[in-house]
């Protein structure tokens, strides 16, 4: 896994800095998560990693599955990645490129776990608290998970608080084995 993110960091870079640069970076985001979901399926997947194809009718392919969602430069960035032999790197590519727009446009994902669904107000309250905690935009997306018994799990990025029932009372156990 990390050499893949050493691999893809540089396109994924190339890719941000085009761009920002034209101010694109929704559309960039667009056409690389369509490129990623095509190049993760079975069958494109299998097209791809035939050794007979050429980079050429490789990359060609990858542009007319996607039709018109493709400027240009995009699909410079696809017949690069395939002269390259790194096209199987967009899934990567993409997650890192997320990752820069994010940080440029400071904002987070978070992903809130909780024993039971919580309304809206609850939403709002701790959306707020984590924009002023982490300082950033807040995209928050909530999920229920009975086993935590009670209390929540928030991750956002490579940040995790567990103030579940269920994690507390690890804690304790492993503090109890010692």
């Amino acid at each position: 896994m990390a050499q893949l993110t050493t691999l893809a960091r540089p396109y994924a870079k190339a890719a941000f800095s085009t761009a920002e640069s034209a101010g694109q970076l929704g559309a960039w985001s667009k056409s690389l998560d369509l490129l990623g979901t095509l190049v993760r399926d079975k069958k494109v997947s299998g097209f791809l990693s035939t050794p007979s194809r050429s980079t050429g009718e490789q990359a060609q392919t990858l542009i007319d599955l996607c039709g018109t969602e493709l400027d240009a430069p995009a699909q410079n960035f696809v017949r690069v990645l395939a002269a390259n032999k790194r096209l199987d790197l967009l899934p990567e590519i993409v997650q890192l490129f997320e990752q820069l727009k994010a940080e440029r446009e400071k904002s987070v994902d978070v992903s809130v776990v909780s024993a039971f669904s919580m309304d809206q107000t609850a939403t709002d309250q701790l959306a707020a608290v984590l924009k002023q905690r982490l300082q950033r935009e807040v995209k928050l997306t909530t999920s229920v998970d009975s086993s935590l018994i009670g209390g929540v799990v928030v991750r956002a990025g490579d940040l995790v608080i567990d103030s579940s029932v269920r994690g507390r009372l690890k804690k304790l156990a492993e503090s109890m084995s010692v």
